[in-house]
């Protein structure tokens, strides 16, 4: 670490403490050159990826558009906002945890899906039907027959 006050590149910790919240550290150091004090702070970088649109443009991931496509399926239906939280932070940790830089919008729409299916059927139809681009009722059928005999899979199972 570079001395705030010479510039040298010989300094040394010479004290380590988590903050309470156990999220970041603060080291104190001592410059070797002109022998003063400062102090920093070490914390995770955590970037989502960027979503790859279908035309191949490009945008930062957004929680709160996650968000609204939950709250537009789920528009009228019984499930908690609690049950949602939880749905968005298991897809925005998936989408940490993979480590990609970029991701594409379908993959963050098949997690949705995913998602709604198991917080409530009414709310998974009418997104997919928005999702999916119904065009007639044969569309409804496919979904709702897929629905009644689909074995149950894992979201592991949507990347492999």
């Amino acid at each position: 670490m570079k001395c705030p006050f010479c510039g040298s590149l010989d300094t040394q910790v010479i004290d380590s403490r988590v903050n309470e919240a156990g999220d970041a550290i603060r080291r104190r150091r001592r410059c070797a050159t002109c022998e003063k004090r400062f102090t920093t702070w070490e914390t995770a970088e955590l970037r989502p990826p960027q979503i790859v649109k279908a035309n191949g443009m490009r945008e930062d991931f957004s929680e709160t558009k996650l968000r609204e496509s939950f709250r537009r399926a789920l528009h009228k239906r019984p499930v908690s906002t609690e049950l949602v939280d939880a749905a968005v932070d298991r897809i925005r940790q998936m989408l940490l945890t993979r480590g990609a830089r970029e991701v594409p919008a379908r993959e963050v729409g098949e997690l949705v899906m995913h998602e709604l299916k198991k917080l409530d059927k009414v709310a998974y139809i009418r997104f997919a039907s928005v999702y999916k681009s119904f065009q007639d009722p044969d569309d409804f059928r496919d979904v709702l027959h897929d629905l009644e005999h689909a074995p149950p899979h894992g979201v592991d199972d949507l990347f492999e």
